[in-house]
């Protein structure tokens, strides 16, 4: 069982505590969150409280949060796009539609199923059952590069350089109008979104720290840009977040774009083509590059017509 005690920050104050958490546990559901209310994880001043208690600046938190129900995870022969692999990483080109790891609702042909057929026993445990090796994710319409750790050395010395915002991360995307100014960076908190708990959104109150900066590749006309997008957080959703938030939302995202989108696409056009860190062994820099997906090409060949 995780188990987390938490000061209450003086801009809580007076927040439902069930908001306060939503925004902090970005991965956690409104609906396991409502069960650990009911279960009596949830305590302020070391008393059980309901959703609605309205929290005070120095309220201690203390949440336990119960270990995942064990669900068998299968290994799925899926075919793999792996741009590199040693005896400690796994470097990944992930295609759109494919799932980083088992959830509610996909439990089988996601990227882990495919891992634990291709490497075996082989993968870092420090993150259970259901997310072997995984360090960090992209969307399920999102393309490209991410690593995997195959042991728990590799797995903690990723960890800690995503903490400290030292891997080198870029994506291209392709966003709605024309971008005036040739680079630029979006400086906005993100946090779970006040009103539908299933996005993200600029939060000022909940919201924690996130960076992305951005170059301007191309203009399509006075319709479209196409940018690069490089992470200094790594928050959920990040980059359509931002984008949407200075009003170029991403082309292909329905989330936080347009319902009516252009061009038939399978969600956001966002593909992450570039991936550096320090190896884990070697301590030498390594950097890695995957080419733009086939239906991106095509994108942008329509758009330059």
């Amino acid at each position: 069982m995780e188990h987390y005690n938490i000061e209450a920050d003086e801009t809580w104050t007076g927040q439902r505590i069930d908001k306060v958490l939503a925004g902090y546990f970005e991965e956690i559901s409104r609906s396991f969150l409502q069960k650990l209310f009911e279960d009596g994880y949830v305590l302020a001043n070391q008393k059980q409280v309901k959703p609605s208690y309205k929290v005070e600046s120095g309220d201690i938190l203390d949440i336990r949060i119960p270990d995942p129900v064990n669900i068998e995870i299968l290994p799925e022969n899926i075919p793999l796009d792996i741009v590199y692999e040693d005896a400690d990483i796994v470097v990944v080109n992930k295609p759109k539609g494919m799932v980083v790891h088992p959830s509610p609702g996909h439990y089988s042909g996601t990227l882990v199923n495919g891992l634990m057929y291709h490497c075996k026993e082989s993968l870092s445990t420090i993150n259970g059952v259901l997310r072997p090796g995984i360090v960090h994710r992209i969307d399920m319409d999102t393309t490209g590069l991410l690593v995997v750790c195959k042991n728990d050395h590799a797995h903690k010395a990723i960890s800690e350089q995503l903490s400290v915002h030292s891997i080198t991360r870029k994506y291209e995307a392709i966003v709605f109008d024309n971008i005036l100014e040739d680079h630029g960076t979006i400086s906005e908190p993100i946090g779970r979104h006040p009103q539908d708990r299933k996005k993200m959104a600029i939060n000022y109150k909940n919201g924690r720290n996130a960076v992305t900066h951005y170059q301007v590749r191309k203009r399509f006309h006075n319709r479209y840009t196409m940018v690069e997008c490089e992470l200094e957080t790594g928050r959920t959703h990040q980059i359509r977040v931002h984008m949407a938030s200075i009003h170029h939302p991403i082309l292909g995202d329905t989330v936080y774009g347009p319902k009516k989108q252009p061009f038939s696409l399978q969600g956001q056009t966002l593909h992450a083509g570039v991936l550096g860190f320090i190896h884990p062994t070697t301590g030498n820099y390594v950097e890695f590059h995957a080419d733009l997906p086939a239906y991106f090409k095509n994108l942008i060949t329509k758009l330059e017509q």
